[in-house]
C-alpha cells in the first residue's frame, strides 16, 4: 500500500468537498429558484465535465493554468511556483472537474422544497439566511450530502485529470489512482489489487453511511 499517495488522495477529496460545499449551495439555489436568461447555457457548462474525456478537460486546464496564460502568470508571481504539477493545482482541477457531481444533485433537493413553505418563510419575516438555515436546508441536506459523498469519492479515483494536470510527483501530485496504475505497468499485481481493493471497500462504506444518514434524516423529519 502507498500510503503516501492514499494520504494525498484523501487530502484532496478533503479539500475539494469543502471548497465545494459552499460553492454548491449558491449555484444550486439559484438554479433551483430562479428563471434567467442564459440559464440552460448555464447549466449546460457545469454538466460539461461529465460528457467530456478527461484528457481533453484535462489538456485545457494544462493550457490554462500554465505559464503562458495570464493565471498561470500570476500564481507564478505571486506563490513563486508554477500552479501545474502542484497540489493547489490538482486542487483547482478537482474543483472545477466535479462541479456537476456536486451541483446537480444538490440542485434536485433545493427543487424539491415547495414553494409555498419558501413563501411562508417570507411571509414570517425571516430573513434570507436564516430560511436557508432553519427551513431548506433540512429539507435539501440528503441531496447536498449526495453530492459532497460523490464529489469525495468520484476525487479518490480520478485519473486523467490528476495525470494531466499533476503529472506524478511522488508526495505532491501522485494520488493513489496513479499509483495504482504505475503498480500494474511494473507487473505489482498484487499491489495494484490491494489498493484497488481497498479504494473499493472505501467506496462502498462512503456510500452506504450517506444511503444510511440520509435514511434517517428522512425518517425524523417524517415524524
Amino acid at each position: 500500500m502507498d500510503w503516501t499517495a492514499l494520504w494525498l488522495s484523501l487530502r484532496l477529496a478533503g479539500w475539494t468537498v469543502a471548497i465545494l460545499l459552499p460553492i454548491t449551495l449558491l449555484i444550486s439555489r439559484l438554479l433551483a429558484y430562479r428563471n434567467f436568461r442564459g440559464k440552460a447555457l448555464a447549466e449546460a457548462l457545469i454538466m460539461l465535465p461529465l460528457v467530456l474525456p478527461p484528457t481533453v478537460f484535462g489538456f485545457y486546464l494544462l493550457v490554462g493554468f500554465g505559464k503562458a496564460s495570464w493565471i498561470g502568470a500570476f500564481w507564478q508571481n505571486t506563490f513563486g511556483h508554477s500552479l501545474v504539477f502542484s497540489f493547489e493545482g490538482l486542487v483547482v482541477a478537482s474543483v472545477l472537474f466535479n462541479l456537476p457531481f456536486a451541483i446537480q444533485p444538490a440542485q434536485r433537493g433545493f427543487e424539491a422544497i415547495p414553494k409555498d413553505l419558501r413563501e411562508a418563510a417570507q411571509t414570517c419575516g425571516l430573513s434570507p439566511w436564516r430560511s436557508l438555515w432553519l427551513i431548506e436546508l433540512p429539507i435539501a441536506w440528503p441531496g447536498i450530502l449526495t453530492a459532497m459523498v460523490l464529489t469525495f469519492a468520484h476525487t479518490l479515483g480520478e485519473f486523467g485529470i490528476v495525470l494531466m494536470v499533476g503529472g506524478a510527483i511522488p508526495g505532491e501530485t501522485k494520488t493513489i489512482a496513479i499509483a495504482i496504475y504505475d503498480r500494474v505497468q511494473s507487473f505489482d499485481q498484487r499491489g495494484a489489487a490491494l489498493m484497488s481493493g481497498f479504494l473499493v471497500t472505501l467506496s462502498l462504506f462512503t456510500i452506504a453511511l450517506t444511503t444510511w444518514l440520509s435514511g434517517r434524516l428522512g425518517w425524523r423529519m417524517s415524524r
